[in-house]
C-alpha cells in the first residue's frame, strides 16, 4: 500500500507538470496582437505627398492595389496630384451664396477645363488660425487699435473645444508669443502684453506662420479635416524681411491658408456712409491686398474699432459658407512651376473668390 501511494503521488505530480508544460508551450505559440496603426494625417496640405507606407482613404498603400478597401465611403483627402480649393461665392449685393451644386462650377487650370473629383459644402470645419500682430514702431499710435481688433476677432470666431489659434508678433523679426490654444483668456492676455518698437518683417512673419499652419494640432475623432486661416493686422509696410513678398505668398499657398488682412493705415480712408471706404490704395495697403487676393481672402480698411464689428461677422460667416472643391490636373507634369486657377459659377451675377493658383510638386519616389 505504501508503494502504491507513492506511485499515485508521482503520477499525479507528473501529470500536473505535463499540463503546465503544454499550456506554456501553447501560450508561446500564440501570435502577438498586431500594433494599432497610427492614424494618417489627411489634413496635410495637398503639396505634401503621403509618406512611405501611409494608407490612402480606401485602405490601400500607395502603389499597392492588392489590399482590399477598408472603407467604401469616399473621403476628401490630400493626395499627390489632387488640388484643393476653398471657394467663396457672393451675389451682386455681396451676400453669400451657399446652395450651389457641383454642376454649377467650372474650373480652369492654365485655361484648360478640369474635372472635379470631390465637392462639398464645408460649413462647420474646425479652424486653425494664425493671428499676426504688427508691433513695429511704425504702428505705435495704432497698437491699441490692433490689440482690440485681434481680441474682437478671436472672440467672434473661436468656438470652445473646436477651434484653435496662435499669436505671432513681428517687428525686427517674427516671434510666436502664444502657441496653439482654444483658451480665449490666454490669447487675450498675450495680446494685451505687447509693446511697439523696431522695424517690420511682415514677409518673414507670413512665411513662418504659414509653415506653422502646415502642421497644426488635429481635432480628435474620425474626421481630422480643418480650415487654415491667417489673419494679419498691420499697415502692410515691410523694412526688414529676409523673404520677398513672393516667398511669403508662395508659403501661404502651399499651406492652403486663406489670408484676411486688416489694415491699420487710415490714409485715403473715407468715413462717409455706413462703412469706411478706401478711396486710394497704395504702399502697404497694396501689399495686404496682394496677400488676400492670391490666397482667396479679403482685406479690410476700418477707421475705428467699432467699424470692425461687421467685418468680423462677415469673416466668421464666410468661413462657414464656403465650398470645398478638389480636382486632379489634366497636365501630369510635376515641375514645381506655378499654375493659374480660375473658378467660375454658371449662374449669372455671381462672383467666386478662391486662391489664384498653386505650385506643382515633385512625385514621390516610385510615383508616376
Amino acid at each position: 500500500m505504501r508503494i502504491t501511494g507513492k506511485l499515485s503521488v508521482a503520477f499525479l505530480l507528473l501529470a500536473t507538470l505535463l499540463c503546465v508544460s503544454t499550456t506554456w508551450a501553447q501560450a508561446q505559440q500564440q501570435p502577438a496582437p498586431p500594433p494599432t496603426p497610427a492614424r494618417p494625417n489627411w489634413s496635410a496640405p495637398a503639396s505634401q505627398p503621403p509618406e512611405a507606407g501611409q494608407q490612402t482613404p480606401n485602405g490601400q498603400k500607395p502603389g499597392d492595389e492588392s489590399q482590399p478597401p477598408q472603407d467604401k465611403t469616399p473621403r476628401i483627402v490630400s493626395t499627390t496630384g489632387l488640388v484643393h480649393l476653398v471657394a467663396t461665392v457672393t451675389d451682386r449685393r455681396h451676400n453669400f451664396v451657399t446652395d450651389l451644386e457641383q454642376s454649377d462650377f467650372k474650373i480652369l487650370e492654365d485655361n484648360t477645363a478640369q474635372d472635379i473629383r470631390f465637392f462639398g459644402r464645408e460649413t462647420d470645419l474646425p479652424l486653425r488660425i494664425a493671428v499676426l500682430l504688427d508691433t513695429s514702431n511704425s504702428i505705435r499710435p495704432r497698437l491699441p487699435f490692433e490689440q482690440d481688433a485681434a481680441i474682437d476677432f478671436l472672440n467672434g470666431v473661436i468656438r470652445r473645444n473646436k477651434d484653435m489659434a496662435f499669436l505671432m508678433t513681428f517687428d525686427n523679426e517674427p516671434e510666436v508669443i502664444q502657441d496653439y490654444t482654444g483658451d480665449l483668456a490666454m490669447l487675450t492676455s498675450a495680446i494685451r502684453k505687447q509693446r511697439a518698437g523696431g522695424g517690420t518683417a511682415l514677409n518673414d512673419a507670413i512665411y513662418r506662420a504659414s509653415e506653422k499652419l502646415m502642421s497644426p494640432p488635429l481635432p480628435k475623432g474620425p474626421n481630422p479635416e480643418i480650415r487654415r486661416v491667417l489673419v494679419v493686422i498691420s499697415d502692410g509696410e515691410d523694412t526688414l524681411s529676409d523673404h520677398a513678398l513672393s516667398d511669403a505668398v508662395e508659403s501661404a499657398i502651399r499651406a492652403e491658408a486663406v489670408i484676411y488682412a486688416i489694415s491699420t493705415n487710415t490714409d485715403w480712408l473715407s468715413i462717409n456712409g455706413d462703412k469706411p471706404h478706401k478711396m486710394h490704395v497704395e504702399g502697404g495697403d497694396k501689399v495686404l491686398q496682394e496677400f488676400a487676393d492670391q490666397s482667396g481672402g479679403r482685406v479690410f480698411f476700418p477707421y475705428k474699432v467699432e467699424d470692425l464689428a461687421q467685418s468680423f461677422v462677415d469673416i466668421g460667416a464666410e468661413l462657414r459658407s464656403q465650398y470645398f472643391i478638389a480636382y486632379s490636373p489634366k497636365n501630369p507634369t510635376v515641375d514645381g512651376k506655378y499654375r493659374k486657377i480660375e473658378v467660375q459659377a454658371d449662374r449669372k451675377g455671381l462672383a467666386v473668390r478662391t486662391r489664384k493658383g498653386y505650385y506643382s510638386v515633385a512625385a514621390p519616389s516610385g510615383g508616376k
